[in-house]
């Protein structure tokens, strides 16, 4: 059976801490919703409600888009080794871009990378966990470096042209804050 929280206590923060990959999901009013796998040292507890993402390139910006229409997002990750466990987090978030004031507030708080795109603040309203016992064990090998590589080759100037092309708009036609408005 799951049970809710209404913080993250010390034995939350410790199980998040140590997980390798992490799951953010989002979703437009109408339209697909985003579930996208995450990585790279890039999750931090802030305190007990708030928790912070740096988001990397990627081939879509969904999470923008649909932050931007009406902020929820949930957040889980899960126990591929050790005892099982499943944690959600259920909350709200803001997005911060380079150009923001606050950017230079969070930013500190992560590894450089070179394809960094946002930070997502989370408030989160609860937690849940639940047993996992069904989720399989797998073994940490490492993180991928194609990324790093990838924007590396690029150049500042080839992530703003893939940014123009790529992140602008969801799948569904929602604007992000990547846009020349934005």
């Amino acid at each position: 059976m799951g049970k809710f929280y209404q913080k993250i206590t010390n034995r939350l923060k410790k199980f998040i801490e140590n997980q390798k990959m992490f799951f953010v999901a989002t979703a437009p009013k109408e339209g697909r919703i985003s579930l996208s796998p995450k990585g790279m040292d890039t999750f931090r507890v802030l305190d007990e409600n708030t928790v912070a993402w740096l988001s990397v390139t990627g081939s879509g910006n969904e999470t923008s888009a649909h932050i931007l229409e009406n902020k929820r997002i949930t957040i889980m990750f899960c126990a591929f080794e050790g005892a099982p466990n499943i944690l959600r987090l259920y909350g709200t978030a803001e997005e911060i871009i380079e150009s923001d004031a606050q950017w230079n507030t969070y930013i500190g708080l992560f590894p450089a990378l070179p394809a960094m795109r946002q930070i997502f603040i989370v408030k989160v309203s609860s937690i849940q966990t639940s047993c996992g016992m069904s989720i399989p064990y797998y073994d940490y090998k490492g993180e991928r470096n194609d990324l790093n590589e990838w924007a590396i080759k690029k150049g500042t100037a080839g992530i703003d042209a893939y940014w123009d092309e790529r992140n602008q708009q969801s799948i569904d036609g929602l604007n992000t804050r990547l846009t020349k408005e934005g």
